[in-house]
């Protein structure tokens, strides 16, 4: 059973947890900053924004990692100036060191989602990925969003766990778990070693989670910090199904001993079934058997 925490125990997990895994997180989950990189991450923004997406003169990124979502967007031309916030010095040190080898500026701030140490309006757009799950206060959080924002600002959050699509999801899970020890004997791989070399702090991964959304509940949280024309989509579908199999496989085995063809074959059979999705699927059903919901809305 997992354990109960409270706010301040959930961040205090959050920030060791990722502090440990700054420094090998854009290997583990394929994280580009080239044309692929900016392709996955502008096609996110214009669905989400059912336009083009910006330019925008200042965003700020809530729980930015290693600066997939940004740096891509500053990249792309999306974003002039940025400032990115994380609760793990780790990974802001990680996102520093991604700016400087591709010649970007960025402010970064080691801050709590809600408790943001900037001035009322201050900036066009509010942005995360994969962020919301692991903040304890989402009604204060979303507060602050609101707070930091210009009137007729934009926020933007994706990559959020959907309640009824991460349950979908344990399917594939499961039975690429069953199916592990003869997909490795098939390739010849070794189990996997401990995780982050044995490090206590990888024990916390499984605590670092802390919801999972109905379409609703995202909706709500926005409503009720005084957002606008506030919408929640799905995204990805058979992508998550078939990549949660292939990923659950991969982890395993020794890296090492998982082949290029195998990675290759996971990798682009990922990007097919994402088109899929986004041209196929995304469009006509509910939003909440989707892995991931996307939620935007304006500033009055």
């Amino acid at each position: 059973m997992t354990p109960t925490l409270n706010a301040e125990e959930i961040r205090d997990v959050n920030t060791r947890y990722h502090d440990v895994a700054a420094d090998h997180y854009d290997a583990k989950w394929g994280i580009d900053f080239g044309e692929l990189g900016q392709g996955q991450v502008l096609a996110k923004v214009r669905k989400a924004l059912r336009r083009d997406a910006g330019p925008f003169a200042h965003s700020l990124e809530i729980g930015s990692g290693t600066g997939y979502f940004t740096l891509n967007l500053m990249l792309a031309g999306t974003i002039e100036k940025a400032t990115c916030t994380d609760i793990s010095p780790g990974m802001l040190a990680a996102l520093g060191a991604n700016a400087k080898r591709l010649g970007l500026d960025v402010e970064t701030t080691p801050t709590d989602a809600e408790r943001l140490p900037f001035e009322d309006e201050s900036f066009d757009l509010v942005i995360g990925h994969a962020i919301l799950h692991h903040i304890p206060d989402l009604g204060q959080a979303f507060e602050e969003f609101a707070r930091v924002l210009k009137p007729g600002g934009t926020l933007l959050f994706a990559g959020e766990p959907s309640r009824y699509g991460d349950r979908i999801a344990n399917v594939p899970k499961h039975l690429a778990t069953v199916l592990a020890p003869l997909w490795r004997a098939a390739i010849k791989a070794r189990p996997a070693p401990p995780a982050d070399g044995g490090a206590p702090e990888a024990s916390l991964e499984g605590l670092v989670d802390v919801h999972a959304f109905a379409p609703g509940e995202l909706s709500s949280f926005a409503r009720g910090a005084g957002f606008q024309d506030v919408k929640v989509i799905g995204e990805e579908l058979l992508a998550n199904w078939f990549g949660w199999t292939n990923r659950t496989l991969e982890a395993t085995a020794h890296p090492e001993d998982v082949p290029w063809g195998w990675r290759n074959y996971a990798y682009k059979g990922y990007l097919t079934l994402q088109k899929l999705d986004r041209s196929l699927l995304e469009s006509r059903l509910p939003a909440a058997i989707f892995y991931n919901l996307i939620v935007t809305a304006s500033k009055p």
